[in-house]
């Protein structure tokens, strides 16, 4: 039997209780009223307004209310376009996820980089690294949902394994690991937007993530459950339950 890759991380202390409190959380908000009072126009103000976070975190300075204008800057542009492919995504990252990665990256620098660029790794050691997180994708695991997102996020902006949008690129990717493993299906809540309202603990444990150690990867782990407790809070459904 192969041994379970997420096993070690499910170990870490204070992991499994904190990604359980955050499950509860997110579930609280879809499952109470949600599901049953949502509209695809819910799921767009959801996608869009993780758009326009992840594009502030990329470096954008468009207002929301210029990206519901059609408006912003390049790099908005580029985030938004990339949001409505997201779920459009959830069968091909359950059957072919290096493919769905791949297709992540074409959106989001199709404005940008030469054709024969996009979706493709910068460099032998990236599609390396690309094929491992595909396999950790669709590898059997007893881990909590929450924590493949966790990981998936983090090992693809760590590595900047394309030669742009990598952070526009591992946001969605997250957001689409939570959609095709049932957490989110309609992509309700909105975890750019709480990385971006913990923009400064996100970009230091990113940073302790991408220096491989145990200690930055536990503590990437119990940042992401606080970030997915207050994705929920985010999400445009909080109105419909006040």
């Amino acid at each position: 039997m192969t041994a379970d890759p997420l096993a070690w991380l499910v170990a870490l202390e204070g992991v499994p209780s904190a990604f359980a409190a955050a499950r509860d959380g997110i579930d609280a908000v879809l499952r109470d009223r949600g599901l049953r009072r949502t509209s695809p126009e819910t799921t767009g103000e959801s996608l869009l307004r993780g758009a326009h976070a992840s594009a502030v975190l990329e470096g954008s300075t468009s207002s929301l209310a210029e990206l519901r204008e059609g408006g912003g800057d390049d790099v908005a542009r580029d985030a938004v376009r990339l949001s409505t492919e997201v779920l459009a995504l959830v069968p091909t990252l359950r059957t072919a996820p290096l493919q769905a990665l791949a297709r992540l990256h074409a959106v989001a620098a199709s404005g940008s980089l030469d054709p024969e660029r996009l979706g493709r790794p910068r460099d032998a050691a990236s599609a390396d690294r690309l094929r491992d997180l595909a396999a950790l994708v669709t590898a059997r695991t007893e881990a909590p949902a929450l924590v493949l997102a966790a990981v998936v996020h983090a090992d693809l902006a760590s590595a900047a394994p394309f030669a742009s949008h990598n952070g526009i690129v591992a946001r969605a990717a997250e957001r689409l690991v939570l959609a095709a493993r049932g957490v989110d299906e309609k992509s309700l809540i909105v975890p750019e937007a709480a990385h971006l309202a913990l923009r400064a603990e996100y970009e230091s444990n990113l940073r302790g993530y991408a220096a491989g150690t145990q200690p930055g990867v536990h503590a990437w782990l119990l940042y992401a459950a606080e970030a997915y407790a207050a994705a929920a809070e985010a999400s445009p459904l909080r109105r419909a339950l006040e």
